[in-house]
Parts: C-alpha cells; structure tokens; sequence
C-alpha cells in the first residue's frame, strides 16, 4: 500500500532530478557550446591542434570510465581536506560535497560529452564558405558566433541539450558519491529507487520506475523528432 506520505516521498526526487537536469542542461548551453565550436574550428597550428585532440579525450573520459569512479575522484577534489574545496574552505565558502551546487558540478562533468559530441559534429558541417563569407561580412568574433555559427548549429545544440537532460535524469553513480542521499536536496530519482529496493518496497520501486521509463520514452521520441526534422 502507497501511503500519501510515501507519495510526498516519491515525489521530491523526481522534483530535484528535473531540477538537476534543468540546471545542468542550461549550464552546458552557456559554457559547452562556445567549446564545441572552438574544437570545431581549424586548428592554426599544430600545437593548438593536439591540444583540441587532448581536451576532447579529457572530454570523453566519462564514457569509459565508471560513474563511481568519477564520482570518487570530485569528491576527493570537492572535499574540505583538498583540492578545490580546501580553498574554498580556507576563504570562508562552504564545501561542495554533499549539496545541490556540488551535484551541478558533478553532472555538468558527467554529461559533458553527451552535449559536445552533437555540438561539435553539427559545428563541423558548417561549411567552410559561409564561415568565410561571414569573416567578411562581421569582423566581430561574438556577433559572428551568435549569427551564423549558431543557427548553423541548432540541431546538434537542441540534440545535445535533449540527451544531456535526460542521461542527468538517471544518474546513479556520480550523484550519489558527490551528493549522498538527502531528501530535497540532493537525493534524485534514481538513488530513491534504489533505497525502496533496499527497504523492499517493491511497490513504490515499481511506481518510480515506471514513471522514469516513462519519461525515457518521451526522451527518445523528442531526440528521434529532431533528427528526422533534420534529414528532411
């Protein structure tokens, strides 16, 4: 039996998941774009070439690696001991780990190459008249960017944006490291689910499930919808 007080229970993981997804897709908007068009431009020299090569490797990395793995290493870095966190510590800022904003910072991390890797394709199919063409027509770096590069790019933004929201939605390994699991703040759907498994609640376990596949589809049916507007 789901009690109304299960329900309440229920329902704010899912509100900070849509909340951390929200977050996090708007950060990689704002900050991971203007990367992908960076690693999409030709390189000038060699050097600035196997650079690009090496970021997009460091960029990568949560594809290989273990989620908890990740998690593991920003903890450590987060923390009030070392890292980033101990400067923060020593200028009076609160630590990281085990808040919202540290969750942020984690999934931006996590779902960084779900977001670069369609940017930067759409980025590189631009082709190369029009980037001259607008060189000659707007010697202003930030207006060139925002009037031919981006529109150029839409697609690939909007995909990026669509898979980075819904990969933040199931977060499991990264998000519990970082943020724990404490109730509307840091525990999302996914680590919810799993301690109603833990506690044999079957039946709440079902309804969250059900309920995030449900949002899955919806996901896939909006990725595929832009991708066949795409190809017309």
């Amino acid at each position: 039996m789901i009690t109304l007080s299960l329900m309440s229970d229920m329902l704010t993981p899912f509100l900070v998941s849509i909340k951390l997804a929200t977050v996090t897709t708007l950060c990689l908007l704002f900050f991971a774009t203007p990367v992908a068009y960076w690693l999409a431009k030709p390189s000038r020299t060699q050097v600035i070439s196997r650079l690009k090569v090496l970021l997009m490797g460091v960029i990568a990395m949560p594809l290989v690696l273990p989620p908890t793995v990740i998690g593991f290493y920003l903890l450590l870095l987060l923390s009030p001991s070392v890292g980033i966190g101990r400067w923060l510590s020593e200028h009076g800022i609160s630590p990281l780990v085990f808040t919202f904003e540290g969750l942020v910072i984690g999934s931006i991390i996590y779902s960084l190459p779900f977001y670069i890797q369609p940017a930067y394709a759409q980025f590189l199919r631009i082709p190369q008249s029009v980037m001259e063409a607008a060189y000659l027509l707007e010697p202003n770096r930030l207006r060139r960017f925002m009037r031919v590069a981006l529109p150029q790019a839409r697609i690939g933004i909007i995909l990026g944006g669509l898979v980075s929201f819904a990969h933040t939605i199931g977060e499991f390994g990264v998000v519990l490291m970082i943020g724990g699991s404490i109730s509307g703040e840091t525990k999302v759907v996914s680590i919810a689910i799993y301690e109603q498994v833990e506690a044999l609640n079957y039946d709440a376990a079902h309804m969250m499930s059900a309920v995030l596949i449900i949002v899955g589809m919806i996901m896939v049916a909006l990725i595929a919808s832009v991708n066949r507007l795409h190809q017309k």
